[in-house]
């Protein structure tokens, strides 16, 4: 999880100060080129710089022994390491809770969502209950109609038969007109 307010800062600064406290520092530098407090700057003396003795012998120059800087207080160092942890840490402890704080919200929601959907099904399936009891109390009527329907049906089929017969009778009676 990506780090952001005090947290990024927190972390920037743990960084910066890792990167001011070398391993092997250099020894040409008379200054530190990190921002600490007045206290770190009187701790780490100015390294003696080196002083050249020209030699008779054609120029050639001879160096003093190197001077090792004193050490910075490691105590100090580990309980702004472990501060600056804590902080970091404790920001990605807060990173989490709020994840899962969205996750249960959103979960919430969802709930919610499902109940809704739950009542609209209920809703639903009580109208259709109702269309259905409504169908099953005009099925009666509606058989009546298939009854009428065939019986029209019939009647009608008595009733191209009959205009059949009767224009064959008629045909015989102009035909028994004609003799």
């Amino acid at each position: 999880m990506a780090a952001t307010g005090d947290d990024a800062a927190a972390m920037d600064s743990i960084s910066r100060a890792l990167a001011a406290h070398p391993a092997a520092p250099n020894p040409t530098a008379g200054v530190s080129t990190h921002a600490e407090g007045p206290e770190d700057a009187a701790e780490i003396p100015a390294v003696a710089p080196k002083k050249s003795i020209t030699n008779s012998d054609g120029g050639v120059e001879t160096a003093e022994e190197a001077v090792e800087p004193a050490q910075p207080d490691i105590n100090e160092l580990c309980t702004d390491m472990f501060e600056k942890m804590a902080i970091f840490l404790q920001g990605e402890l807060t990173a989490t809770c709020e994840d899962y704080r969205l996750l249960e919200n959103m979960n919430k929601l969802t709930s919610l969502k499902y109940m809704e959907m739950k009542d609209i099904s209920i809703n639903i399936s009580r109208n259709l209950q109702d269309l259905n009891n409504k169908y099953a109390s005009l099925q009666p009527y509606l058989d009546q109609i298939n009854q009428i329907e065939e019986q029209v049906s019939a009647l009608e089929q008595a009733a191209y038969k009959l205009d059949a017969y009767s224009k064959k009778l008629e045909a015989r009676f102009k035909k028994l007109e004609k003799r």
